[in-house]
């Protein structure tokens, strides 16, 4: 999983990803997959790694932020 994370976050930042300048933008970044998970089941899980993903291409994570988001997988 990590790989897969590491992978959208290399091709986020070799695209030029900026961080959003907006709520509107930050909302785009991010997404709503994280709304209603708890990370209780394997499809939660995968909504919470979206969500990272997002996060780490958008740049509002830094990339050691987005390194520990795998420590724990």
């Amino acid at each position: 999983m990590l790989a897969l994370v590491m992978t959208y976050v290399s091709l986020g930042a070799a695209c030029g990803s900026s961080a959003p300048a907006s709520v509107d933008g930050l909302r785009r970044v991010v997404g709503t997959d994280l709304v209603g998970a708890r990370g209780a089941t394997q499809a939660d899980q995968r909504k919470i790694d979206r969500t990272v993903v997002g996060l780490c291409a958008g740049g509002v994570w830094t990339n050691a932020e987005c390194l520990r988001h795998g420590e724990g997988q």
